[in-house]
């Protein structure tokens, strides 16, 4: 299996296809491991992108409005199970092999960068960042900021973090598969401890915090005000990595 060069987004890494995606028929990526600098691996279960909604899933998105929007969705799993409850749902994606295998099962997904132009901008009910997709970029008050745009008035941000505890911090990190690496790319951790006042530099404050039976942390999200600082701003006072 050859690893393809790897170019870094703005927004998420564009890693060689047959490492981040696997194509169908070959293993389903329970052996990407994404790496710190610092030599640790980092929570990140590939296989999960692959595999159907889990039922903590399926009861979150149950309780969400429409229309839907996932950033960085895979294979879309979560646009793929919106559809089958009937709610209006889209995917964005970088990956063209994950974009191609979304479609194969049903999901609407475009592909492209989040912070790129944007079908419906300002217009989506609920904006999806599971999977530690937060930390697309490096830049966590960036990527936020622009969920922000993307929702309507009253809309909300739902953001998976890391358990109360674990320090938000920037990285820069890799994937690694069966011996072979990616290009190194900028990532972020980002704990719900921390995820209030990142929000809130964006745009955004925390509604809510829901912990799943198995220990999964999502952060509601809805707007507070304007953007401040802009949205390549710092971190805010205490959280600097």
């Amino acid at each position: 299996m050859a690893l393809a060069g790897v170019t870094i987004g703005s927004s998420q890494p564009a890693i060689a296809p047959n490492l981040w995606h696997p194509s169908p028929g070959t293993a389903t990526g329970d052996s990407v491991v994404l790496r710190a600098q610092t030599g640790e691996a980092l929570v990140f279960d590939a296989a999960n992108w692959h595999a159907p909604a889990t039922a903590e899933e399926c009861d979150l998105l149950a309780a969400i409005d429409g229309p839907v929007i996932d950033i960085g969705c895979g294979p879309g799993r979560l646009v793929a199970r919106l559809a089958a409850q009937g709610v209006a749902a889209l995917g964005i994606e970088l990956s063209p092999a994950a974009v191609t295998l979304a479609r194969r099962q049903g999901a609407t997904v475009v592909e492209g960068d989040v912070f790129g132009s944007v079908p419906n901008e300002g217009r989506w009910a609920t904006v999806l960042v599971f999977d530690g997709n937060v930390g697309i970029g490096g830049d966590p008050i960036r990527l936020l900021a622009r969920c922000r745009q993307l929702t309507m008035a009253h809309g909300q941000v739902l953001v998976e973090v890391e358990p109360p505890g674990t320090p938000w911090r920037r990285l820069s990190a890799w994937l690694e598969r069966d011996g072979q690496r990616s290009d190194r790319f900028p990532w972020a951790v980002v704990g719900a401890d921390a995820i209030e006042a990142l929000g809130g530099l964006a745009g955004l404050r925390v509604k809510s915090m829901t912990e799943t039976p198995s220990g999964r942390w999502f952060a509601h999200l809805g707007r507070s005000g304007p953007v401040n600082p802009p949205v390549a701003g710092p971190a805010p006072a205490g959280t600097q990595p």
